[in-house]
């Protein structure tokens, strides 16, 4: 039978036909709707009331949406690679579409202003653009026609940044250039700008110092310390996306999109960090007012770039589409920036202690007694697997992965048996950010089979066990051992798979996307008054990528919480995005669920959501009333999963680590 394009859905053609058999779908009665998109599936057809779909491209579509209203409908849908066999996904028939569908139409339209407005406007003048190109003799009144579509152009652009005005004044000077525009062009103006913004106001804070013999004085510097090297990370991240932007409206792979969009994010995170660092010490309000004021244009120009990098790559892009993942796959399943040898690293089948470069032993018996020592050994921005081996034993060390330690694997003798100690907080002085006993900073750093500690305990309020700032980082089976600030996963795309996490206040807390999968989260006794509160996510922009992900995980005590309340999370920014799903909760967690950062609310603009989670914590009949809190159908769960959001399935099956691509 004929199959028809869902109403609303635009520049996405079905397939011409459906061929069905009288068992499963008859045209008569049944009417069968397809968002797909043409070029990388084969016609489908139903076998055993499955639905099978068979894909000529190594990428598997990554959204289908088959709506059967008759009695005969196939339960399933079955998508098969023919050109990796191995790749086979199995998902669920979605069965209440046309409300999820009602509300995502409704959706579109209190957008289409704006987009509508926008995409018109681009026409206009990539048109003028192309005149240009073909007419150089153009008088007069056509320039300044092409000059007003520019300068419209950009009006339309900016209003939908947070910071319109900022916009316009910054990339201005493209209106006065008409025949080198290119959409692309002001995505890399406006990094241009915010590049140069945050160097001059990485100067200023360079030049601050705090007031003399002051109380806090010696906690400022610390502070400001922070700043600076948080401040330099924001400038490399901002340089890296100004460097692989392309000069053109093409980007080279999907993944070229999904790192745009990572490190710009992340340079948001370091700057709003960077303010944070100040908020633990009442003495240093003055130099904190001073640096919300230094920093002020270079969030906005921040800010204005990732929205402007959404905005025109996905009118570039022609239709809306999933992110493919963390790197362009290879054809069967493996990204491109993971070598051979590192597949092989991971599986559970090989021991990467047996291939370890460096041995760390506090007996003597390998090449290095500390951890920071085999760590200085590593060459900078390794291409190769670097695999440091820390035997069994208990190494007192505050640890750092600098940015430039390049693709490095700590793996240890088991969580629990090779421990990592550290006991820095900020009520005996060190701010949040350097309170870490073990902070990662270079890419791709793989924790395993290790114990990170702090074990300044409650009274000290915030002590951080793990920071990561590493981008395509994963910790597996590790356990992540504090109080409150447990573990802080403050920025760029991370995977925790297996791994306890101990903690009483905020203790899954930063600014990453980060998702944990089969991880046991165990709230242990606070302080005599005080909540406990699972998470804190600091999402700042809601252009970023960043959230938290909780899925098939499972809450429980760690020991008698009596008398204490635990809350799934509280807000702590105003995009704060955290999700809990299909994990086991507890009787320990609140009926309420979440709790206000402050006040009795939340701010709108926040995502909570929770969805088929079970056990007696999981009901949600007594949930706050917050507009934040989300209900979610299928399709949104999905998008939290490892395989959307951090593109699990083209590079986690060639590490051999265990884990649920879908929901």
């Amino acid at each position: 039978m004929a199959a028809k394009l869902w109403p609303g859905v635009a520049g996405i053609r079905p397939p011409s036909s459906v061929k069905a058999n009288s068992a499963a779908l008859e045209p008569e009665k049944d009417s069968v709707r397809w968002r797909m998109p043409p070029e990388k599936h084969m016609d489908p057809y139903v076998e055993n009331d499955i639905l099978v779909v068979r894909s000529s491209n190594a990428w598997l579509p990554t959204m289908y949406v088959l709506r059967s209203t008759g009695p005969n409908k196939p339960k399933q849908i079955r998508i098969e690679s023919m050109v990796c066999k191995s790749v086979t996904a199995y998902v669920k028939l979605f069965e209440a579409v046309k409300p999820a569908f009602d509300r995502r139409r409704k959706a579109i339209r209190r957008g289409s202003v704006i987009a509508v407005s926008f995409t018109i406007l681009f026409i206009v003048v990539v048109a003028a653009v192309l005149g240009i190109s073909r007419h150089r003799s153009e008088d007069d009144d056509g320039s300044k026609r092409t000059a007003t579509a520019l300068s419209t152009t950009l009006k339309a652009v900016c209003s939908a940044t947070l910071y319109p005005s900022t916009c316009e004044a910054t990339l201005k000077p493209m209106v006065n250039t008409p025949r080198k525009f290119d959409p692309f062009n002001l995505y890399r103006l406006s990094l241009q700008t915010a590049i140069h913004e945050l160097s001059t106001a990485s100067n200023r804070i360079n030049s601050l110092e705090p007031e003399r013999n002051s109380t806090a004085q010696s906690i400022s510097m610390q502070a400001l310390d922070s700043c600076r090297e948080l401040i330099g990370l924001a400038i490399d991240h901002l340089n890296d996306s100004f460097l692989s932007a392309p000069s053109s409206g093409v980007l080279s792979s999907s993944s070229i999109a999904d790192d745009l969009r990572s490190w710009t994010s992340a340079a948001i995170t370091y700057q709003q960090t960077c303010a944070d660092e100040f908020d633990d010490f009442a003495a240093s309000q003055p130099i904190k007012d001073k640096i919300a004021g230094v920093l002020k244009n270079s969030n906005e120009l921040a800010s204005n770039s990732l929205a402007i990098f959404k905005q025109v790559h996905g009118l570039l892009a022609g239709t809306a589409r999933k992110r493919r993942g963390l790197a362009e796959d290879d054809g069967c399943g493996f990204p491109v920036w993971v070598s051979p040898k590192d597949r092989k690293l991971l599986q559970s089948s090989s021991d990467p202690r047996t291939k370890a470069d460096a041995v760390v032993a506090k007996d003597g018996s390998g090449r290095f007694w500390t951890i920071k020592a085999a760590l200085e050994a590593v060459p900078e921005k390794s291409k190769k697997r670097i695999v440091i081996y820390v035997k069994k034993g208990v190494y007192y060390e505050n640890v750092r992965v600098e940015k430039n330690k390049w693709n490095v694997m700590i793996v240890g003798d088991g969580m629990g048996s090779t421990v990592v100690s550290g006991k820095l907080n900020v009520v005996d002085g060190t701010p949040t950010f350097k309170t870490a006993t073990f902070a990662v900073f270079g890419k791709g750093f793989i924790g395993r089979d290790m114990t990170f500690r702090n074990t300044a305990g409650a009274a000290k309020h915030q002590a951080v066990a793990l920071m990561s700032s590493s981008d395509l980082s994963v910790f597996y089976r590790c356990r992540f051992d504090a109080y409150q600030d447990t573990l802080y996963t403050h920025s760029m795309r991370q995977f925790y798979r297996e791994c306890e996490i101990y903690g009483t206040v905020d203790f899954i807390f930063g600014n990453a996307a980060a998702v944990l999968q089969r991880c046991t989260i165990l709230p242990r006794r606070p302080l005599q008054g005080q909540k406990n509160t699972i998470t804190a996510q600091g999402k700042v922009d809601p252009n970023q990528n960043t959230g938290t992900s909780i899925h098939d995980c499972t809450v429980k005590p760690l020991g008698d919480l009596s008398g204490v309340r635990v809350y799934l999370g509280r807000p702590w920014k105003p995009y704060s995005t955290t999700v809990f799903m299909r994990s086991s909760l507890g009787s320990l967690v609140d009926p309420t669920g979440w709790l206000p950062w402050t006040g009795n609310s939340a701010p709108d603009s926040i995502f909570y959501s929770e969805y088929q989670n079970s056990g007696p914590g999981a009901s949600t009949k007594k949930r706050v009333n917050w507009k934040g809190l989300r209900r979610m159908d299928a399709r949104q769960a999905n998008g939290f999963t490892a395989g959307s959001f951090l593109g699990a399935d083209y590079w986690i099956p060639s590490t051999g680590v265990p884990f649920n691509s879908g929901l």
